[in-house]
């Protein structure tokens, strides 16, 4: 009787030791699906893609019913029929992907059907797989995707129905990165100006066969439009950035808010030293 205490003691000590080793495992980190071929492709359409009055840079893929039509569009990339071939690959691995992505279990779902304004539940995001169980609408609202516990993380955005954003901004924060963010669309995908102009980034993949289109009027967007029917782009610039970096083979390199500041810190050297240099001139010349 007198041990009790040093097996009750060494019980305690495993007991502590299994709950810190519960409480301190590290999440498994999510992965991001596997595009296939689609990777390569800025846009890619199944029955039809037009584009009016738009920018794209990137490969634009029809497939299987190869119908595009190109109104006023400047297009950095293959268009069909040259691209009709890899096209119909890349419709292959743009639905497998979409299929794999119904299975990923969500880290929180968000029953909210509508959004107006910078909502405090949805941000800023840390990486994870957010489900809307139903349809939802974004009206003037700007999401902030922050990789601060992880840069490289994977954002995963699962709707049960249609995706609408109007005046809907996106923005990478601390280092996330638009090719590492997914929104799998149970139906048809709209994004239109509104008060704040669109800034959509991360790749959509519409999937549903019968209501799975994306249409963009106005804005900008980075990443990838993959339609199981059919996208039509209208006053758009769609930087295909994410399908230029795996046709090279590469990671992620896109634009961040980091960069822009970078970049306009830099543009302010170079006029400081321009200016430096004119007044030195005018000095010389004095002399």
């Amino acid at each position: 009787m007198k041990s009790q205490p040093k097996y009750v003691f060494l019980s305690l000590l495993v007991i502590a030791t299994l709950l810190s080793a519960a409480t301190f495992q590290p999440a498994l980190a999510q992965s991001a699906p596997a595009l296939g071929a689609a990777s390569t492709f800025a846009v890619l359409g199944g029955q039809a893609v037009t584009c009016t009055d738009s920018v794209i840079t990137g490969d634009v893929g029809v497939s299987p019913t190869p119908a595009f039509t190109n109104t006023r569009c400047t297009i950095a990339g293959g268009i069909p029929p040259a691209t009709n071939t890899a096209a119909a690959t890349a419709r292959t691995g743009f639905l497998s992907a979409y299929d794999a992505l119904a299975l990923v279990p969500c880290t929180q779902t968000i029953s909210t059907a509508a959004f107006t304004g910078n909502v405090p539940v949805l941000g800023p995001l840390a990486p994870g797989v957010y489900c809307f169980p139903a349809a939802v609408t974004f009206t003037d609202t700007t999401l902030t995707l922050d990789g601060s516990t992880n840069p490289n993380g994977i954002w995963i955005f699962k709707v049960g129905a249609a995706l609408t954003g109007s005046g809907f901004q996106i923005v990478m924060a601390n280092g996330a990165q638009a090719c590492n963010v997914f929104w799998s669309v149970g139906a048809a995908v709209t994004l239109s100006t509104s008060t704040l102009p669109p800034l959509f980034q991360g790749t959509i993949l519409a999937g549903n066969a019968t209501g799975g289109s994306i249409t963009i009027a106005g804005g900008s967007m980075i990443g990838r439009a993959l339609a199981n029917v059919a996208v039509t782009l209208t006053g758009t610039n769609l930087h295909g950035s994410c399908a230029l970096v795996a046709q090279a083979g590469g990671g992620c390199a896109v634009d961040t808010d980091d960069n822009h500041r970078k970049d306009h810190d830099e543009d302010r050297d170079h006029e400081g030293r321009d200016k430096e240099k004119d007044h030195e001139k005018e000095k010389d010349r004095d002399r």
